[in-house]
């Protein structure tokens, strides 16, 4: 195991200036910082041996490790996050990956070395091994909004096959065969491939054929999406429909539709992921799947909270909450009235997996 000396050999510097980078007890240029982070990185270098630290004491701290800062989504679930947190006298520190695997990493060192009590993570991709051996030494770790193949952790997660099945059904039910999907992050997130998954079976469910010219990654931002949806129609025959998975790229699908000269819904039907409060304020307002984000926070917060409390090894818990499609004018349904109609509800439904129990702390 690579030791303190060891970082400060490959970076070029002291053992304290090491020291001071890792605990963070004094202020260090950006570069040197990156540089010191990078060497212990390579080493794989673990200060204070995360479980062990958490044995000895409490910081009353937790750790929450976002994907993507500019996404309005995440701003909810961290509201959640905070408010379970700070009602508990937990204080939160906040670190945004980026979608980058090498910032989660970095991050994730940062944040042990600083002995917080637990972690909350959105990962940006599947499992790495000092993710794996967090999990192996027993360090109180809950993920949320996305999953992570073969890793036994706890989770807090929508249903999101369902939820995209409830979109596209929508549509289908509308009488559309032609319908495209802006995808999310391919390979890499798997609220991506659950949504694709329930795009899929809702078109097999309404004996539609599928298309694999009409999925185009929009790669989760709107600029992405409003590319993707410039392919979608230059298939031919043309879709008369589009979801879109996630909320930035709802945004950029409008935008790319209406730079073609189209009307929402006249020419194009549009359904969205993610609720948000411009839905109501666009034209047309957006039909769109809503997720309960601020419970979902809550939810992963309380579910962190009794892990780090715990004396003993708990068993696996996963808690899949349902989301709501709350239908407006986009997708070109008929409305009883102007107020919006919600299908497919109550919002939440909890499904609990029992699984191995983590190891002792």
């Amino acid at each position: 195991m690579a030791t303190l000396r060891d970082v400060a050999g490959r970076a070029g510097v002291s053992t304290s200036t090491v020291s001071h980078v890792v605990n963070g007890t004094r202020t260090v240029s950006e570069t040197l910082r990156r540089r010191v982070l990078a060497a212990a990185q390579d080493l794989d270098y673990e200060p204070n041996a995360m479980a062990r630290s958490l044995r000895m004491r409490r910081s009353n701290t937790l750790g929450l490790i976002i994907s993507d800062l500019a996404n309005p989504y995440f701003t909810a679930v961290v509201h959640g996050v905070e408010d379970a947190a700070q009602e508990n006298g937990y204080g939160l520190i906040l670190c945004n990956s980026s979608e980058d695997i090498a910032r989660e990493q970095a991050y994730l060192r940062v944040l042990s070395s600083r002995q917080v009590d637990g972690l909350i993570l959105s990962p940006v991709g599947n499992q790495h091994e000092l993710l794996a051996r967090m999990v192996r030494e027993g360090f109180p770790l809950v993920l949320f909004d996305r999953d992570v193949p073969g890793l036994d952790v706890s989770g807090v997660m929508l249903d999101n096959e369902r939820a995209a099945f409830d979109a596209v059904h929508h549509l289908t039910a509308l009488g559309h065969s032609r319908i495209g999907m802006v995808s999310g992050l391919p390979n890499t997130a798997s609220t991506n491939t659950e949504r694709i998954a329930g795009y899929r079976r809702a078109l097999e469910e309404a004996g539609l054929p599928e298309d694999s010219r009409l999925i185009a990654p929009g790669h989760a931002t709107s600029e992405g999406a409003a590319s993707a949806v410039a392919e979608l129609l230059a298939v031919t025959p043309r879709p008369t429909a589009v979801f879109a998975a996630n909320n930035l790229m709802t945004i950029g699908a409008l935008f790319a539709i209406q730079q073609a000269g189209l009307s929402v819904p006249k020419d194009i039907a549009l359904v969205g992921f993610d609720d948000f409060s411009w839905s109501e304020v666009f034209r047309p307002r957006l039909t769109t799947v809503a997720q309960p984000t601020y419970e979902l926070g809550r939810v992963t917060a309380e579910l962190l909270l009794n892990l780090v409390r715990s004396e003993h090894a708990e068993p696996t818990r996963r808690i899949i909450l349902r989301g709501q499609l709350i239908v407006r004018e986009s997708s070109g349904a008929a409305l009883e009235s102007q107020n919006p109609r919600t299908l497919r509800g109550p919002v939440r439904a909890r499904s609990v997996r029992q699984g191995a129990q983590r190891p002792g702390r």
